[in-house]
């Protein structure tokens, strides 16, 4: 799995957004031992101190625990999933309405047209 990294936003800000993402869609299953902060690192091609701030963000927002013997696990709780799992929903949405207004549409016509798409689709 690549990473993505932009220069115009914080590297460690990203890399904990992804990796986040990756938990929530199950890339990383709930109660799964999570790789080490040098094998992440060398993965995405940054120092491992940047990784170790993007766990840490990781751990703050709950979706990784550390146990001193053990390394990082993916957390069991279905809670906090869920939650990032929304969090993450409203800001694809946000950004969806927010493109759809630079094209000149109304949040209630962008809305018209994501539901018309997913009636086509049913």
């Amino acid at each position: 799995m690549d990473f993505e990294l932009q220069s115009s936003r914080p590297i460690w800000l990203q890399l904990a957004e992804q990796l986040g993402r990756r938990i929530v869609t199950g890339a990383y299953p709930p109660g799964s031992r999570f790789p080490t902060v040098r094998e992440l690192a060398a993965e995405a091609g940054v120092n491992p101190n940047t990784m170790q701030r993007a766990l840490g963000q990781l751990e703050s927002e709950g979706l990784v625990i550390t146990n001193r013997t053990a390394g990082r696990t993916v957390t069991e709780d279905v809670a906090v999933l869920d939650a990032m799992r929304k969090r993450l929903a409203k800001e694809l949405r946000e950004k969806y309405f927010s493109d759809m207004k630079e094209l000149g549409y109304s949040r209630s016509q962008a809305a018209e047209l994501a539901a018309a798409e997913t009636e086509e689709e049913t």
